[in-house]
């Protein structure tokens, strides 16, 4: 269901007080404007897209009638001629609705006063209208000051709704918007006015013409912002495609890295065993005559038993044979300088 709003401009509604405060009773009439409905969309990426339809009822101005109870009888039946005559040079199109002001009461619709809204709707085979109540009251005792309520009423399945009613001024225009009033319905002479003179301030859609350039200004932004918008997603998509490809690079050098690390370690322990190897050959082939590295048979006293003797004196080897004797015998002295000698031989031929 549409959400209703009624707006009108200040000197509309200075109007209607004017004209209330200087009569002695109450005053009727009707109202004069256009109803359009609005339909808004909301686009937002955290949820689905919300659809806001708003009935607008936009006042204009009003016709005030001569006596109470002018267009309708006390049946509440309306005289659809009497209510032309009144409009006079208005068209019957723009008729959207009816105004009472009363003095002291309540800001709600009588009984009588919805039959003559129902009736009237019927009448005028426009069943969206509005009923604009206005109730002014004294605050003080001597009639200084007053205070004039006002409120709005539509009918919906023949239940009366109050919608709220908003005075346009510049307090209403948005930030970044445009202020959007519908055109009052102006007299011949406005009309003849602007016409002479409008085409040399208003394009041919009824638009500013400076609202028209800054709307060209803005679709050209518009479509500048676009071009960036699309060049840095480029741009960041070919960011990425290069990140991959540094990665993968990086992943292949490191690799390589541990494919060579393993190469070395099997090359230096090759290198090692050749190394020993060509040790071991060069000491066999300078070391090949030296009696540590041949079978050499030892004394008791594990001694190297020489080959040759150097000795060049005599020695007496006295042999002594025992039979089933397991004592040692005693060396004679010769015996014993003879081993002495012996040794220092083989110390020499060592060292």
């Amino acid at each position: 269901m549409a959400e209703a709003t009624v707006r009108m401009s200040g000197i509309v509604l200075s109007s209607l007080m004017f004209q209330h405060v200087n009569s002695d009773s109450d005053v009727e009439g009707l109202i004069i404007g256009e109803s359009r409905f609005e339909e808004q969309i909301t686009i937002s990426d955290s949820q689905a897209d919300h659809i806001h339809i708003e009935e607008i009822y936009n006042i204009q101005k009003h016709v005030s009638c001569h006596k109470l109870s002018d267009f309708y009888n006390s049946a509440g039946d309306v005289n659809v001629d009497r209510v032309k005559k009144i409009l006079a040079d208005n068209k019957q199109e723009n008729l959207i609705g009816w105004y009472r002001q009363r003095r002291n009461t309540d800001q709600q619709m009588t009984f009588r006063e919805r039959i003559i809204h129902e009736k009237l709707q019927t009448s005028m085979s426009n069943p969206h209208m509005i009923f604009m109540l206005l109730t002014p009251s004294k605050l003080t005792a001597a009639g200084s000051t007053h205070r004039t309520e006002y409120a709005a009423f539509i009918s919906r399945s023949r239940r009366f709704i109050n919608v709220p009613v908003l005075v346009n001024n510049l307090g209403l225009v948005e930030q970044l918007a445009y202020w959007k009033v519908s055109a009052p319905c102006s007299a011949a002479g406005y009309n003849l006015t602007m016409k002479k003179h409008g085409s040399k301030f208003f394009s041919p859609n009824g638009f500013l013409r400076e609202v028209n350039e800054m709307n060209k200004m803005n679709d050209s932004l518009q479509s500048e912002l676009q071009k960036a918008c699309s060049y840095v997603e480029e741009s960041e998509r070919l960011v990425e495609t290069l990140l991959a490809d540094v990665s993968a690079l990086r992943n292949r050098v490191d690799e390589k890295k541990q494919q060579q690390h393993r190469a070395g370690k099997d090359a230096e322990t090759e290198a090692a065993e050749q190394q020993n190897q060509l040790l071991l050959d060069a000491v066999r082939r300078l070391f090949a005559c030296s009696p540590l590295f041949h079978t050499q048979t030892l004394t008791l006293q594990a001694f190297p038993v020489p080959h040759v003797s150097c000795s060049t004196e005599p020695t007496t080897t006295t042999t002594t044979t025992t039979t089933n004797s397991r004592k040692r015998q005693k060396e004679t002295p010769q015996e014993k300088e003879s081993k002495r000698k012996k040794n220092r031989i083989l110390m020499q031929e060592t060292f």
